[in-house]
């Protein structure tokens, strides 16, 4: 087997699930470090990997990402991981304040207790709900900070958002189309910036109209890049 530190992240999170645990151990230990940073940005503390409960959780919640994480999302691993990480330390957190041991929102019911299949339903679907509302505010958190990396805010894409439908579909089909370039999303992930004069060989738009709708495209692109599960949802046939 080749040195695992020359195998790609995505490839080796393939070969994790299928069931290779030094793979998933090599994993697990070599991203410790930004386990700890994820934990840390929660409990707005040091983490200590020996001491520290909210690490051992963190842990279990990584190792929960390369078993849930799909690369057909096209999307980064670390992202997914990430908000996998966050949601699972706030749970134990917020239960752990509240009961003796940790506890997470999908114990806090007894399917045996409940005899109404309804009931149980009611709360499955509560509690979905306040998962899903977790993870878009989890989600535009993290694409706020995306923005501010690129000189953008949320406010200032409301006012520069184009007006019509065919221009907002051109520009998420530019989008789209620097994501799948290697070489256009290299150059916009490292300067910042679109590359405006080779975009308008690969496209029929004008220079004029990519400089005006440019932070818009960006935005877009942000999107796509990364694993903002609901973000994506609101692209979907959108500019294909």
């Amino acid at each position: 087997m080749p040195n695992l530190k020359d195998i790609s992240m995505e490839e080796l999170i393939t070969i994790a699930q299928q069931g290779d645990e030094a793979v998933q151990n090599y994993l697990l230990k070599t991203y410790q470090p930004f386990i700890a940073k994820c934990v840390s940005e929660v409990c707005k503390r040091y983490i200590d990997p020996e001491h520290d409960d909210e690490f051992s959780i963190g842990l279990s919640a990584f190792n929960e990402a390369i078993r849930m994480f799909s690369p057909d999302r096209g999307s980064s691993f670390l992202t997914f991981a990430n908000l996998v990480i966050k949601r699972k330390v706030i749970d134990y957190i917020r239960y752990n304040n509240k009961y003796p041991t940790a506890i997470s929102l999908d114990e806090t019911y007894d399917e045996e207790k409940m005899e109404n299949p309804t009931e149980i339903e009611a709360v499955k679907e509560i509690y979905q709900q306040e998962q899903d509302a977790w993870y878009r505010r989890e989600e535009i958190a993290e694409f706020k900070k995306k923005l501010s990396a690129y000189k953008l805010s949320l406010a200032e894409l409301a006012e520069i958002a184009p007006k019509h439908r065919d221009a907002r579909d051109t520009a998420v089909r530019i989008a789209r189309l620097i994501r799948d370039d290697t070489e256009l999303s290299e150059f916009v992930e490292r300067k910042k910036k679109l590359p405006i004069k080779d975009l308008a060989k690969k496209v029929d738009v004008s220079k004029k109209t990519l400089e005006r709708n440019r932070k818009y495209i960006l935005a877009i692109f942000i999107v796509l890049s990364e694993d903002y599960v609901f973000l994506q949802d609101y692209l979907k046939g959108v500019g294909q």
